[in-house]
């Protein structure tokens, strides 16, 4: 399945899109308390940063899940159009119809190269098929793969069983062992549903930190998503040093909503100060909603250009 046009979850036969996703974080974010985090110290701008420190130009990436209408219409054009604004490096959600090598080759076309991918474990675990991803992952040139997604059950409520996330992270020990033996870095990346309270009154973030092995499985974390989940980075990234290699860098509006980057409440400069506590190694510029109407398939690449120029700017 090619992440551009779904993204699955982690478990269970039914399958769940993206956009059902987003509805569902919708209904869900007040359970979780994330109408109460836009008034949080962290949550909101102070204004422009003037210190020394900067994000590295050539660590700045973004996820091309941003741009998967216009990726589908025009895949060199728009890989093209990435390059120009001036990333060197990207985030792919599959492989746009093509395969691994095909990729591979629009991609040095176009001057650009994927450090990264979503891939979703399979589920149940088969490690042959995972071992095709991971020769997959090799031919397109990415130093990292990425779990993108985990959460909810079949029927699109929130997952509360300890057990679940317990099983989850004995899978990602797994996949990031034979990722290892790839020559690959394995991550996982998160979205608000890990903060949801389980049964036992833990949360599912807390089960996967404690329960994998950190020289096998890091974090990509998703600032957004994390806001969303009513937790502050700068805590996660405390509680878990050296583990957050990759973020998500993604604004949130009043509405608690999707923003460009620099237009939303956001204070990145303050999380980017924790930056070698955390480990952080790519900045990647995400919008779920960045082809979605009412915005239209082009708004994406205004929201490239705009979180590109913010990250090269950003002083902190």
């Amino acid at each position: 399945m090619d992440e551009l046009a779904s993204r699955p979850p982690a478990s269970g036969p039914a399958s769940v899109s993206r956009r059902g996703v987003l509805r569902a974080a919708t209904v869900s974010a007040a359970a979780v308390g994330a109408a109460g985090l836009l008034g949080a110290p962290a949550a909101a701008h102070s204004g422009p940063a003037h210190g020394r420190r900067r994000v590295p130009a050539d660590r700045i990436s973004i996820q091309l899940y941003t741009l998967r209408d216009q990726l589908a219409a025009d895949l060199p054009g728009t890989l093209a159009a990435l390059r120009r604004i001036g990333y060197r490096r990207v985030e792919h959600a599959g492989y746009v119809g093509r395969t691994a090598a095909e990729f591979r080759a629009a991609l040095d076309d176009a001057g650009l190269r994927a450090t990264s991918g979503h891939v979703g474990i399979p589920q149940p675990f088969d490690p042959d098929a995972w071992e095709q991803v991971l020769a997959d992952t090799n031919t397109v040139g990415c130093r990292y793969l990425v779990h993108p997604w985990f959460g909810l059950d079949t029927e699109g409520r929130p997952i509360r069983d300890p057990e679940r996330y317990r099983a989850l992270a004995r899978d990602l020990n797994r996949a990031g062992r034979l990722a290892e033996r790839a020559g690959l870095r394995f991550g996982y990346h998160n979205h608000q549903l890990e903060f949801v309270p389980l049964t036992d009154g833990r949360t599912g973030f807390e089960i996967l930190a404690a329960e994998t092995d950190p020289r096998l499985v890091h974090f990509e974390l998703d600032l957004f998503w994390t806001w969303r989940g009513a937790r502050d980075p700068v805590d996660v990234i405390r509680a878990h040093r050296g583990r957050i290699r990759q973020v998500h860098v993604k604004d949130m509006d009043h509405n608690a909503s999707f923003a460009d980057l620099g237009d939303g409440l956001i204070d990145f400069g303050r999380i980017f100060g924790y930056a070698r506590e955390a480990g952080i190694e790519e900045y990647i510029v995400e919008r779920d909603d960045a082809g979605t109407p009412p915005r239209a398939p082009a708004d994406a690449l205004d929201t490239a250009r705009v979180g590109y120029a913010y990250l090269a700017s950003l002083r902190y």
